[in-house]
């Protein structure tokens, strides 16, 4: 394994919830359909960039998210909102990347994304919802 690789598991590790982690971490590929998504993902997308240390991961997180919102991608939205959590932004940060998107994703990109970090930061015991 890379230098290279190896720093980006530790930052998949940090970010990411061991059980969504385990999925991208096995090695057993024969038992899954289309096993190596998680292998494109990490060679195309995580590693080239998320171990590319000209853009700390806060900043990187909610470039993500941004983007994410604006493609409607509500599976991804609800792993990286909690990611950037994990990585440094806050929630009032996520809060305005959504209300950001209103302009320039349209509302209702942004009120679905509104919706997908609220369960997804619920989930994680990062937000408290109203009783």
């Amino acid at each position: 394994m890379t230098e290279r690789r190896k720093k980006a598991f530790a930052i998949l590790g940090n970010m990411l919830p061991p059980k969504i982690f385990d999925q991208v971490a096995d090695d057993d590929k024969a038992k899954r359909f289309a096993g190596d998504i998680a292998e494109l993902a990490l060679n195309g997308v995580f590693e080239p960039l998320w171990t590319d240390e000209r853009i700390d991961l806060r900043t990187r997180s909610l470039i993500t998210v941004s983007i994410l919102v604006a493609l409607r991608a509500e599976e991804e939205l609800a792993i990286h909102v909690p990611a950037a959590i994990r990585n440094g932004a806050t929630l009032s940060d996520i809060e305005q990347v959504i209300y950001q998107a209103t302009g320039y994703a349209g509302f209702p990109a942004a009120n679905a994304a509104r919706n997908v970090a609220i369960k997804a930061l619920s989930a994680a015991g990062m937000l408290r919802t109203a009783d």
